[in-house]
Protein backbone atom coordinates (compact mmCIF):
# COMPACT_ATOMS: atom_id res chain seq x y z
CA UNK A 1 0.00 0.00 0.00
CA UNK A 2 1.34 3.23 -1.22
CA UNK A 3 0.43 6.39 0.72
CA UNK A 4 -0.09 9.12 -2.10
CA UNK A 5 -2.40 11.43 -2.99
CA UNK A 6 -4.13 9.67 -4.69
CA UNK A 7 -4.63 6.91 -1.80
CA UNK A 8 -5.42 9.68 1.16
CA UNK A 9 -8.28 11.21 -1.59
CA UNK A 10 -9.66 7.92 -1.63
CA UNK A 11 -9.80 7.77 2.30
CA UNK A 12 -11.76 12.01 1.85
CA UNK A 13 -13.88 10.58 -0.75
CA UNK A 14 -15.46 7.45 0.89
CA UNK A 15 -15.73 8.77 3.88
CA UNK A 16 -17.60 11.64 2.57
CA UNK A 17 -19.74 9.33 0.75
CA UNK A 18 -20.43 7.23 3.47
CA UNK A 19 -21.52 10.37 5.97
CA UNK A 20 -24.15 11.17 3.30
CA UNK A 21 -25.53 7.72 3.30
CA UNK A 22 -26.04 8.30 6.86
CA UNK A 23 -27.65 11.61 6.81
CA UNK A 24 -24.57 14.14 8.33
CA UNK A 25 -24.60 17.61 8.21
CA UNK A 26 -24.31 18.42 4.42
CA UNK A 27 -21.64 20.41 5.20
CA UNK A 28 -19.17 18.53 6.60
CA UNK A 29 -19.63 15.71 3.63
CA UNK A 30 -18.43 18.27 1.10
CA UNK A 31 -15.66 19.40 2.85
CA UNK A 32 -14.53 15.81 2.61
CA UNK A 33 -15.33 15.80 -0.90
CA UNK A 34 -13.69 18.96 -1.90
CA UNK A 35 -10.63 17.87 -0.30
CA UNK A 36 -10.20 14.57 -2.34
CA UNK A 37 -10.51 16.50 -5.11
CA UNK A 38 -7.56 19.17 -4.29
CA UNK A 39 -5.74 16.01 -3.44
CA UNK A 40 -6.06 14.31 -6.66
CA UNK A 41 -5.37 17.82 -8.46
CA UNK A 42 -2.49 18.78 -5.99
CA UNK A 43 0.89 18.64 -7.90
CA UNK A 44 3.06 17.41 -5.59
CA UNK A 45 2.98 15.06 -3.20
CA UNK A 46 1.09 15.44 0.14
CA UNK A 47 4.01 13.52 2.19
CA UNK A 48 6.90 15.91 0.79
CA UNK A 49 5.17 19.05 1.98
CA UNK A 50 5.37 20.82 5.57
CA UNK A 51 2.09 20.46 8.12
CA UNK A 52 1.94 24.55 7.61
CA UNK A 53 2.02 24.40 3.69
CA UNK A 54 -0.99 21.24 4.26
CA UNK A 55 -3.23 23.16 6.14
CA UNK A 56 -2.61 26.01 4.22
CA UNK A 57 -3.73 24.81 0.48
CA UNK A 58 -7.62 25.93 -0.22
CA UNK A 59 -10.09 23.47 0.33
CA UNK A 60 -8.00 21.65 2.68
CA UNK A 61 -7.80 23.97 6.49
CA UNK A 62 -6.83 23.15 9.72
CA UNK A 63 -9.48 19.94 10.32
CA UNK A 64 -8.60 18.52 7.07
CA UNK A 65 -4.92 18.88 7.31
CA UNK A 66 -4.89 16.98 10.67
CA UNK A 67 -6.53 13.54 9.08
CA UNK A 68 -4.11 14.22 6.55
CA UNK A 69 -1.38 13.87 9.09
CA UNK A 70 -3.26 10.86 10.67
CA UNK A 71 -3.18 8.92 7.43
CA UNK A 72 0.16 9.80 7.04
CA UNK A 73 1.40 8.67 10.26
CA UNK A 74 -0.92 5.10 10.44
CA UNK A 75 -2.33 4.70 6.95
CA UNK A 76 -5.71 5.46 8.15
CA UNK A 77 -8.35 7.27 9.30
CA UNK A 78 -10.48 6.46 12.73
CA UNK A 79 -12.98 8.54 11.54
CA UNK A 80 -13.41 6.52 8.03
CA UNK A 81 -13.05 3.30 9.80
CA UNK A 82 -16.74 4.01 12.27
CA UNK A 83 -18.60 4.64 9.26
CA UNK A 84 -17.45 1.66 7.97
CA UNK A 85 -17.81 -0.41 11.18
CA UNK A 86 -21.63 0.89 10.88
CA UNK A 87 -22.11 0.54 7.44
CA UNK A 88 -23.22 -2.99 6.31
CA UNK A 89 -20.72 -4.14 3.56
CA UNK A 90 -23.52 -4.50 0.71
CA UNK A 91 -24.20 -0.95 1.60
CA UNK A 92 -20.78 0.18 0.98
CA UNK A 93 -20.60 -2.43 -2.21
CA UNK A 94 -23.75 -0.15 -3.61
CA UNK A 95 -21.01 2.59 -4.30
CA UNK A 96 -19.65 1.01 -7.45
CA UNK A 97 -22.64 0.45 -9.04
CA UNK A 98 -23.41 2.65 -11.57
CA UNK A 99 -26.06 5.34 -11.48
CA UNK A 100 -26.02 4.95 -7.37
CA UNK A 101 -25.32 8.09 -5.32
CA UNK A 102 -25.08 8.17 -1.18
CA UNK A 103 -28.50 9.68 -1.52
CA UNK A 104 -30.31 7.23 -3.18
CA UNK A 105 -28.33 4.13 -1.59
CA UNK A 106 -29.79 5.93 1.67
CA UNK A 107 -33.20 5.31 0.50
CA UNK A 108 -32.53 1.76 -0.32
CA UNK A 109 -30.83 0.82 2.60
CA UNK A 110 -33.16 3.32 5.20
CA UNK A 111 -36.33 3.01 3.75
CA UNK A 112 -36.06 -0.17 1.63
CA UNK A 113 -34.37 -2.31 3.99
CA UNK A 114 -32.03 -3.32 1.59
CA UNK A 115 -28.48 -3.99 2.80
CA UNK A 116 -26.49 -6.28 -0.38
CA UNK A 117 -26.42 -5.71 -3.98
CA UNK A 118 -28.05 -9.08 -4.39
CA UNK A 119 -31.12 -7.92 -2.71
CA UNK A 120 -31.39 -4.76 -4.57
CA UNK A 121 -31.02 -6.73 -7.66
CA UNK A 122 -34.08 -8.91 -7.02
CA UNK A 123 -35.70 -5.76 -5.69
CA UNK A 124 -35.24 -4.16 -9.33
CA UNK A 125 -36.89 -7.21 -10.73
CA UNK A 126 -39.85 -6.32 -8.63
CA UNK A 127 -40.09 -3.25 -9.85
CA UNK A 128 -39.63 -2.36 -5.71
CA UNK A 129 -37.87 0.61 -6.63
CA UNK A 130 -40.33 2.34 -8.71
CA UNK A 131 -42.37 2.84 -5.48
CA UNK A 132 -39.97 5.41 -3.97
CA UNK A 133 -39.21 8.76 -4.43
CA UNK A 134 -36.52 9.59 -6.79
CA UNK A 135 -36.24 6.35 -8.79
CA UNK A 136 -37.87 5.91 -11.78
CA UNK A 137 -38.47 3.25 -14.45
CA UNK A 138 -35.06 4.77 -16.41
CA UNK A 139 -33.23 4.71 -12.81
CA UNK A 140 -34.23 1.51 -12.21
CA UNK A 141 -33.31 -0.40 -15.38
CA UNK A 142 -30.32 1.30 -15.34
CA UNK A 143 -29.54 -0.02 -11.76
CA UNK A 144 -30.41 -3.43 -12.75
CA UNK A 145 -28.22 -3.92 -15.88
CA UNK A 146 -25.06 -2.17 -13.62
CA UNK A 147 -25.87 -5.10 -10.97
CA UNK A 148 -25.83 -7.93 -13.39
CA UNK A 149 -22.46 -6.66 -14.99
CA UNK A 150 -20.93 -6.69 -11.71
CA UNK A 151 -22.27 -10.15 -10.93
CA UNK A 152 -21.49 -11.51 -14.03
CA UNK A 153 -17.61 -10.71 -12.94
CA UNK A 154 -17.88 -12.66 -9.35
CA UNK A 155 -16.60 -15.38 -8.93
CA UNK A 156 -19.24 -17.50 -8.67
CA UNK A 157 -22.59 -17.96 -10.61
CA UNK A 158 -26.34 -18.89 -10.79
CA UNK A 159 -27.08 -22.25 -12.41
CA UNK A 160 -29.89 -20.18 -14.23
CA UNK A 161 -27.02 -16.99 -15.63
CA UNK A 162 -24.55 -19.08 -16.76
CA UNK A 163 -26.65 -22.22 -18.15
CA UNK A 164 -27.40 -20.46 -22.26
CA UNK A 165 -24.39 -19.76 -22.18
CA UNK A 166 -22.89 -23.57 -21.49
CA UNK A 167 -24.85 -24.88 -23.84
CA UNK A 168 -23.57 -22.54 -26.24
CA UNK A 169 -20.15 -23.28 -25.49
CA UNK A 170 -20.56 -26.83 -25.78
CA UNK A 171 -22.54 -26.82 -28.99
CA UNK A 172 -18.71 -24.76 -30.21
CA UNK A 173 -17.12 -26.98 -29.12
CA UNK A 174 -19.01 -29.95 -30.53
CA UNK A 175 -19.28 -28.53 -33.76
CA UNK A 176 -15.39 -27.28 -33.68
CA UNK A 177 -13.55 -31.27 -32.79
CA UNK A 178 -16.90 -33.16 -34.25
CA UNK A 179 -14.78 -36.31 -34.80
CA UNK A 180 -13.60 -36.05 -30.77
CA UNK A 181 -15.87 -37.27 -27.70
CA UNK A 182 -17.13 -34.85 -25.34
CA UNK A 183 -19.30 -34.37 -22.02
CA UNK A 184 -20.23 -31.20 -19.76
CA UNK A 185 -19.95 -32.58 -16.40
CA UNK A 186 -19.09 -31.10 -13.32
CA UNK A 187 -21.38 -28.80 -11.23
CA UNK A 188 -23.15 -28.11 -14.08
CA UNK A 189 -24.26 -31.82 -15.33
CA UNK A 190 -25.04 -32.17 -11.23
CA UNK A 191 -27.58 -28.80 -11.93
CA UNK A 192 -26.05 -27.74 -8.76
CA UNK A 193 -27.77 -23.90 -7.76
CA UNK A 194 -24.47 -22.44 -7.49
CA UNK A 195 -21.63 -22.78 -10.25
CA UNK A 196 -18.05 -22.30 -9.77
CA UNK A 197 -17.22 -23.07 -13.24
CA UNK A 198 -17.77 -24.73 -16.54
CA UNK A 199 -16.58 -28.02 -16.37
CA UNK A 200 -16.08 -30.73 -19.96
CA UNK A 201 -14.27 -33.44 -20.54
CA UNK A 202 -12.99 -34.85 -23.67
CA UNK A 203 -10.93 -37.11 -26.22
CA UNK A 204 -9.66 -34.03 -28.94
CA UNK A 205 -5.78 -32.91 -28.64
CA UNK A 206 -6.06 -30.70 -25.38
CA UNK A 207 -3.46 -27.93 -27.23
CA UNK A 208 -6.13 -27.61 -30.27
CA UNK A 209 -8.99 -27.46 -27.53
CA UNK A 210 -6.82 -24.68 -25.74
CA UNK A 211 -5.74 -22.62 -28.34
CA UNK A 212 -9.78 -22.71 -29.40
CA UNK A 213 -11.25 -21.50 -27.06
CA UNK A 214 -8.50 -18.92 -25.87
CA UNK A 215 -9.65 -17.81 -29.71
CA UNK A 216 -13.17 -18.42 -28.69
CA UNK A 217 -15.12 -14.78 -28.41
CA UNK A 218 -16.32 -14.68 -23.89
CA UNK A 219 -19.86 -13.50 -23.46
CA UNK A 220 -19.08 -14.48 -20.30
CA UNK A 221 -17.16 -14.32 -17.39
CA UNK A 222 -16.86 -17.65 -15.66
CA UNK A 223 -14.26 -19.95 -15.98
CA UNK A 224 -13.92 -22.44 -18.26
CA UNK A 225 -12.09 -25.97 -17.42
CA UNK A 226 -11.30 -28.36 -20.03
CA UNK A 227 -9.57 -31.96 -19.33
CA UNK A 228 -8.37 -34.31 -21.94
CA UNK A 229 -9.44 -38.25 -21.37
CA UNK A 230 -9.22 -41.44 -23.44
CA UNK A 231 -11.70 -43.04 -25.24
CA UNK A 232 -11.22 -46.09 -22.73
CA UNK A 233 -11.38 -44.37 -19.74
CA UNK A 234 -14.06 -41.70 -21.08
CA UNK A 235 -16.78 -43.19 -19.34
CA UNK A 236 -14.80 -43.35 -15.92
CA UNK A 237 -13.82 -39.78 -16.08
CA UNK A 238 -17.18 -38.47 -17.08
CA UNK A 239 -18.80 -40.41 -13.84
CA UNK A 240 -15.84 -39.01 -11.28
CA UNK A 241 -16.64 -35.73 -12.50
CA UNK A 242 -20.68 -36.00 -12.19
CA UNK A 243 -20.83 -36.63 -8.05
CA UNK A 244 -20.45 -35.53 -4.58
CA UNK A 245 -16.89 -36.74 -3.72
CA UNK A 246 -19.01 -38.97 -0.09
CA UNK A 247 -21.32 -40.67 -3.34
CA UNK A 248 -18.19 -41.61 -5.27
CA UNK A 249 -16.66 -43.39 -2.26
CA UNK A 250 -20.07 -45.24 -0.97
CA UNK A 251 -20.55 -46.27 -4.46
CA UNK A 252 -17.34 -47.49 -5.57
CA UNK A 253 -17.29 -49.67 -2.41
CA UNK A 254 -20.22 -51.63 -3.21
CA UNK A 255 -18.97 -52.07 -7.42
CA UNK A 256 -17.35 -55.55 -8.69
CA UNK A 257 -15.55 -53.32 -11.77
CA UNK A 258 -14.00 -50.65 -12.21
CA UNK A 259 -14.43 -51.24 -15.92
CA UNK A 260 -17.28 -49.93 -17.40
CA UNK A 261 -18.59 -49.35 -20.72
CA UNK A 262 -21.36 -47.18 -19.58
CA UNK A 263 -22.55 -45.39 -16.49
CA UNK A 264 -25.81 -47.48 -16.27
CA UNK A 265 -23.49 -50.49 -16.28
CA UNK A 266 -21.30 -49.22 -13.43
CA UNK A 267 -24.77 -48.82 -11.32
CA UNK A 268 -24.76 -52.59 -12.48
CA UNK A 269 -22.07 -53.65 -11.19
CA UNK A 270 -23.18 -52.86 -7.51
CA UNK A 271 -26.67 -54.44 -8.16
CA UNK A 272 -28.73 -50.62 -8.34
CA UNK A 273 -31.01 -48.84 -10.47
CA UNK A 274 -29.04 -46.16 -12.89
CA UNK A 275 -29.18 -42.97 -10.81
CA UNK A 276 -28.47 -39.75 -12.56
CA UNK A 277 -26.16 -37.25 -12.21
CA UNK A 278 -28.66 -34.31 -10.27
CA UNK A 279 -29.45 -37.04 -7.55
CA UNK A 280 -25.55 -37.93 -7.32
CA UNK A 281 -25.01 -36.07 -3.84
CA UNK A 282 -25.69 -38.19 -0.76
CA UNK A 283 -25.08 -41.21 0.12
CA UNK A 284 -28.45 -42.11 1.54
CA UNK A 285 -29.48 -42.35 -1.97
CA UNK A 286 -27.90 -45.49 -2.98
CA UNK A 287 -29.52 -47.33 0.34
CA UNK A 288 -32.78 -46.25 -0.63
CA UNK A 289 -32.38 -47.10 -3.98
CA UNK A 290 -30.91 -50.61 -3.02
CA UNK A 291 -34.23 -51.12 -0.92
CA UNK A 292 -36.33 -50.12 -3.21
CA UNK A 293 -37.02 -48.70 -7.27
CA UNK A 294 -36.63 -45.02 -7.25
CA UNK A 295 -39.59 -43.09 -7.93
CA UNK A 296 -39.54 -41.19 -11.40
CA UNK A 297 -38.91 -37.38 -10.44
CA UNK A 298 -40.85 -34.07 -11.28
CA UNK A 299 -40.55 -32.94 -14.57
CA UNK A 300 -41.36 -28.78 -15.77
CA UNK A 301 -44.33 -30.56 -17.90
CA UNK A 302 -45.62 -31.93 -14.25
CA UNK A 303 -46.48 -28.52 -13.32
CA UNK A 304 -50.31 -27.82 -13.52
CA UNK A 305 -50.54 -24.31 -12.01
CA UNK A 306 -48.73 -20.91 -11.36
CA UNK A 307 -49.06 -20.90 -7.29
CA UNK A 308 -47.42 -17.78 -6.17
CA UNK A 309 -47.40 -14.97 -8.24
CA UNK A 310 -47.72 -11.01 -8.15
CA UNK A 311 -50.04 -8.51 -10.36
CA UNK A 312 -50.28 -4.62 -10.53
CA UNK A 313 -52.07 -5.05 -7.53
CA UNK A 314 -49.23 -4.45 -5.36
CA UNK A 315 -45.38 -4.77 -7.42
CA UNK A 316 -45.74 -7.14 -10.74
CA UNK A 317 -45.68 -5.51 -13.57
CA UNK A 318 -49.28 -7.21 -15.31
CA UNK A 319 -52.51 -6.91 -14.71
CA UNK A 320 -54.25 -9.86 -13.80
CA UNK A 321 -55.78 -10.40 -17.08
CA UNK A 322 -52.62 -10.50 -18.12
CA UNK A 323 -51.42 -13.17 -15.75
CA UNK A 324 -54.16 -15.18 -16.12
CA UNK A 325 -54.14 -15.52 -20.34
CA UNK A 326 -50.37 -16.05 -20.18
CA UNK A 327 -51.65 -18.92 -17.81
CA UNK A 328 -53.80 -20.23 -20.16
CA UNK A 329 -51.47 -19.96 -23.19
CA UNK A 330 -48.88 -21.62 -21.37
CA UNK A 331 -51.80 -24.65 -20.54
CA UNK A 332 -52.18 -23.91 -16.91
CA UNK A 333 -55.41 -25.11 -15.20
CA UNK A 334 -55.37 -22.60 -12.55
CA UNK A 335 -53.71 -19.65 -11.28
CA UNK A 336 -53.23 -18.97 -7.01
CA UNK A 337 -53.10 -14.84 -7.32
CA UNK A 338 -50.69 -13.75 -4.27
CA UNK A 339 -50.19 -9.89 -4.15
CA UNK A 340 -48.44 -8.62 -1.39
CA UNK A 341 -50.28 -7.51 1.81
CA UNK A 342 -50.68 -4.41 3.60
CA UNK A 343 -47.74 -4.20 5.60
CA UNK A 344 -45.40 -4.49 2.92
CA UNK A 345 -46.01 -1.04 1.82
CA UNK A 346 -42.51 -1.24 0.09
CA UNK A 347 -44.32 -3.29 -2.19
CA UNK A 348 -47.48 -1.67 -2.25
CA UNK A 349 -49.16 -4.28 -0.35
CA UNK A 350 -53.09 -4.57 -0.38
CA UNK A 351 -55.09 -2.73 2.28
CA UNK A 352 -58.31 -3.97 2.99
CA UNK A 353 -60.59 -1.53 1.12
CA UNK A 354 -57.97 -2.43 -2.27
CA UNK A 355 -58.46 -6.75 -0.99
CA UNK A 356 -62.09 -6.33 -2.05
CA UNK A 357 -61.86 -4.45 -4.45
CA UNK A 358 -59.41 -6.76 -6.46
CA UNK A 359 -61.33 -9.93 -4.89
CA UNK A 360 -64.01 -8.11 -7.48
CA UNK A 361 -62.11 -8.28 -10.49
CA UNK A 362 -61.02 -12.00 -9.98
CA UNK A 363 -64.90 -13.06 -9.85
CA UNK A 364 -65.78 -10.89 -12.61
CA UNK A 365 -62.59 -12.64 -14.29
CA UNK A 366 -63.51 -16.34 -13.07
CA UNK A 367 -66.52 -15.81 -14.86
CA UNK A 368 -65.21 -14.45 -18.28
CA UNK A 369 -62.65 -17.68 -17.93
CA UNK A 370 -64.10 -20.52 -17.09
CA UNK A 371 -63.45 -23.14 -16.51
CA UNK A 372 -59.50 -21.52 -15.83
CA UNK A 373 -60.16 -20.74 -12.16
CA UNK A 374 -57.62 -17.57 -10.31
CA UNK A 375 -57.71 -18.36 -6.86
CA UNK A 376 -57.72 -15.30 -4.44
CA UNK A 377 -54.04 -15.57 -2.00
CA UNK A 378 -52.43 -13.27 -0.79
CA UNK A 379 -48.80 -13.04 0.37
CA UNK A 380 -48.91 -12.53 4.01
CA UNK A 381 -45.97 -10.98 5.90
CA UNK A 382 -45.65 -12.74 9.00
CA UNK A 383 -44.64 -9.86 11.81
CA UNK A 384 -41.86 -9.68 14.55
CA UNK A 385 -44.60 -11.63 17.08
CA UNK A 386 -45.35 -14.30 14.12
CA UNK A 387 -48.87 -13.21 13.67
CA UNK A 388 -50.12 -12.37 10.11
CA UNK A 389 -51.01 -8.72 9.16
CA UNK A 390 -55.11 -9.53 8.85
CA UNK A 391 -57.40 -9.73 11.46
CA UNK A 392 -59.29 -13.47 11.22
CA UNK A 393 -62.28 -12.15 9.11
CA UNK A 394 -59.81 -10.77 6.25
CA UNK A 395 -57.73 -13.98 6.17
CA UNK A 396 -60.97 -15.96 6.13
CA UNK A 397 -61.84 -14.44 2.82
CA UNK A 398 -58.92 -15.88 1.13
CA UNK A 399 -58.68 -19.38 -0.57
CA UNK A 400 -55.31 -19.67 0.48
CA UNK A 401 -52.25 -17.79 2.57
CA UNK A 402 -48.59 -17.52 1.87
CA UNK A 403 -46.92 -16.76 4.85
CA UNK A 404 -43.61 -15.23 3.94
CA UNK A 405 -41.05 -13.23 6.39
CA UNK A 406 -40.29 -10.33 4.18
CA UNK A 407 -38.34 -7.30 6.84
CA UNK A 408 -36.10 -7.44 9.91
CA UNK A 409 -34.78 -10.25 8.74
CA UNK A 410 -31.46 -10.10 10.99
CA UNK A 411 -32.16 -12.29 13.38
CA UNK A 412 -31.26 -14.82 16.12
CA UNK A 413 -32.06 -17.93 15.37
CA UNK A 414 -34.27 -18.52 18.51
CA UNK A 415 -36.01 -15.20 17.57
CA UNK A 416 -36.39 -16.76 13.77
CA UNK A 417 -38.35 -19.68 15.05
CA UNK A 418 -40.53 -18.49 17.77
CA UNK A 419 -41.50 -16.14 14.39
CA UNK A 420 -42.08 -18.88 12.16
CA UNK A 421 -43.38 -21.52 14.49
CA UNK A 422 -46.66 -19.08 15.39
CA UNK A 423 -46.93 -18.53 11.47
CA UNK A 424 -47.14 -21.90 10.87
CA UNK A 425 -49.44 -22.92 13.66
CA UNK A 426 -52.13 -19.91 13.07
CA UNK A 427 -55.00 -21.98 11.08
CA UNK A 428 -54.86 -20.45 8.03
CA UNK A 429 -51.08 -20.40 6.84
CA UNK A 430 -51.80 -22.53 3.80
CA UNK A 431 -48.31 -22.38 2.65
CA UNK A 432 -44.79 -21.05 4.28
CA UNK A 433 -42.92 -19.33 1.51
CA UNK A 434 -38.86 -19.05 0.85
CA UNK A 435 -38.38 -20.82 4.22
CA UNK A 436 -35.30 -18.81 5.37
CA UNK A 437 -35.61 -15.44 3.26
CA UNK A 438 -31.89 -16.28 1.90
CA UNK A 439 -31.19 -14.71 -1.64
CA UNK A 440 -28.40 -17.06 -3.37
CA UNK A 441 -24.64 -14.96 -3.54
CA UNK A 442 -26.38 -12.21 -1.66
CA UNK A 443 -27.76 -12.98 1.58
CA UNK A 444 -27.49 -16.26 3.83
CA UNK A 445 -31.26 -15.96 5.18
CA UNK A 446 -32.02 -15.96 8.85
CA UNK A 447 -30.79 -19.01 11.13
CA UNK A 448 -33.45 -21.77 11.41
CA UNK A 449 -33.76 -25.40 12.63
CA UNK A 450 -34.89 -27.34 9.42
CA UNK A 451 -36.10 -30.03 11.40
CA UNK A 452 -38.65 -28.08 13.59
CA UNK A 453 -39.61 -25.83 11.17
CA UNK A 454 -40.71 -29.16 8.94
CA UNK A 455 -42.03 -30.83 12.20
CA UNK A 456 -44.23 -28.19 12.25
CA UNK A 457 -45.46 -27.91 8.77
CA UNK A 458 -46.31 -31.67 8.68
CA UNK A 459 -47.87 -31.51 11.88
CA UNK A 460 -49.96 -28.34 10.85
CA UNK A 461 -50.75 -29.82 7.28
CA UNK A 462 -48.48 -26.26 5.96
CA UNK A 463 -47.29 -26.72 2.35
CA UNK A 464 -43.63 -25.82 2.08
CA UNK A 465 -42.91 -23.71 -0.69
CA UNK A 466 -39.67 -24.60 -3.14
CA UNK A 467 -39.40 -20.80 -3.96
CA UNK A 468 -38.29 -21.12 -7.65
CA UNK A 469 -36.98 -17.92 -8.65
CA UNK A 470 -32.82 -18.96 -9.52
CA UNK A 471 -31.82 -16.22 -6.28
CA UNK A 472 -34.10 -17.63 -3.90
CA UNK A 473 -34.69 -21.63 -4.24
CA UNK A 474 -35.91 -21.41 -0.78
CA UNK A 475 -36.39 -23.93 1.07
CA UNK A 476 -32.94 -25.62 0.38
CA UNK A 477 -33.53 -28.65 -1.86
CA UNK A 478 -30.79 -30.99 0.81
CA UNK A 479 -33.90 -30.69 3.55
CA UNK A 480 -36.71 -32.01 0.99
CA UNK A 481 -35.88 -35.71 1.71
CA UNK A 482 -36.54 -34.89 5.59
CA UNK A 483 -39.86 -32.87 4.38
CA UNK A 484 -41.20 -36.07 2.54
CA UNK A 485 -40.01 -38.65 5.30
CA UNK A 486 -42.20 -36.40 7.96
CA UNK A 487 -45.06 -36.55 5.07
CA UNK A 488 -45.32 -32.82 4.08
CA UNK A 489 -45.83 -31.51 1.01
CA UNK A 490 -43.76 -29.14 -0.93
CA UNK A 491 -45.32 -26.60 -3.77
CA UNK A 492 -42.39 -25.79 -6.45
CA UNK A 493 -43.98 -21.71 -6.76
CA UNK A 494 -42.33 -18.76 -8.84
CA UNK A 495 -42.85 -16.71 -7.65
CA UNK A 496 -43.71 -14.42 -10.74
CA UNK A 497 -43.72 -11.02 -10.55
CA UNK A 498 -44.09 -10.89 -14.56
CA UNK A 499 -45.51 -13.80 -16.90
CA UNK A 500 -41.69 -13.84 -18.33
CA UNK A 501 -41.38 -15.69 -14.48
CA UNK A 502 -43.40 -18.50 -15.18
CA UNK A 503 -40.57 -19.63 -16.43
CA UNK A 504 -38.15 -19.64 -13.24
CA UNK A 505 -40.62 -22.62 -12.20
CA UNK A 506 -38.08 -25.06 -14.19
CA UNK A 507 -35.36 -23.31 -11.84
CA UNK A 508 -37.45 -25.40 -8.93
CA UNK A 509 -38.05 -28.41 -10.96
CA UNK A 510 -34.00 -28.81 -11.07
CA UNK A 511 -33.25 -28.15 -7.43
CA UNK A 512 -36.29 -30.68 -6.39
CA UNK A 513 -35.46 -33.38 -8.92
CA UNK A 514 -32.17 -33.32 -6.68
CA UNK A 515 -34.25 -34.59 -3.55
CA UNK A 516 -36.19 -36.80 -5.81
CA UNK A 517 -39.96 -34.81 -5.53
CA UNK A 518 -42.68 -36.95 -7.07
CA UNK A 519 -45.57 -34.80 -8.70
CA UNK A 520 -47.56 -36.56 -6.34
CA UNK A 521 -46.06 -34.80 -3.29
CA UNK A 522 -45.67 -31.25 -4.63
CA UNK A 523 -48.68 -29.15 -4.66
CA UNK A 524 -48.52 -27.48 -7.49
CA UNK A 525 -48.51 -30.49 -9.90
CA UNK A 526 -52.12 -30.89 -8.31
CA UNK A 527 -54.68 -30.62 -11.28
CA UNK A 528 -57.58 -27.69 -10.44
CA UNK A 529 -60.00 -30.62 -9.12
CA UNK A 530 -57.31 -32.18 -6.73
CA UNK A 531 -56.53 -28.82 -5.97
CA UNK A 532 -59.86 -27.71 -4.64
CA UNK A 533 -60.66 -30.80 -2.84
CA UNK A 534 -57.27 -29.89 -1.01
CA UNK A 535 -58.16 -26.67 0.04
CA UNK A 536 -61.65 -27.42 1.09
CA UNK A 537 -60.18 -30.28 2.93
CA UNK A 538 -57.54 -28.51 4.69
CA UNK A 539 -60.28 -26.25 5.60
CA UNK A 540 -62.47 -28.53 7.39
CA UNK A 541 -59.72 -30.14 9.03
CA UNK A 542 -58.83 -26.71 10.46
CA UNK A 543 -62.24 -25.43 11.34
CA UNK A 544 -62.41 -22.43 9.25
Amino acid sequence: MTIDNDYIAEQFSLLGKLMDIHGENSFKTKSYSVAAFTLEKLPAPIRELPPDKITSIKGIGDAIGKKIQEILQTGELRLLQQYIANTPPGVIEMLHIKGLGPKKIATIWKEMEIESVGELLYACQENRLLLFKGFGEKTQQNVREAIEFRLRHMDSYLYADVESYALLVDARLKKAFPTAQWALTGEFRRQLEIITHLHWITTADIEAVRAFVDSMEKEESVPITINSTTPEIFVQSLFHTSCSEEFQDSLLEKVSTLNYSSEETLFESANLPYIPPYRREQARILEQAASSPLAPVIETTDIRAIIHSHSKWSDGSNTLGEMAAACIEKGFEYLVISDHSKTAFYANGLKEDRLREQHAEIDELNRQLAPFVIFKSIESDILNDGALDYSNDILSTFDLVIASVHSNLKMSEEKAMTRLLRAIENPYTTILGHLTGRLLLSRPGYPVDHKKIIDACAANKVVIELNAHPRRLDMDWRWIGYALDKGALISIDPDAHTTAGYKDIRYGVLAAQKAGLTPERNLSSFNLEKFKTFLADRKKSKGI
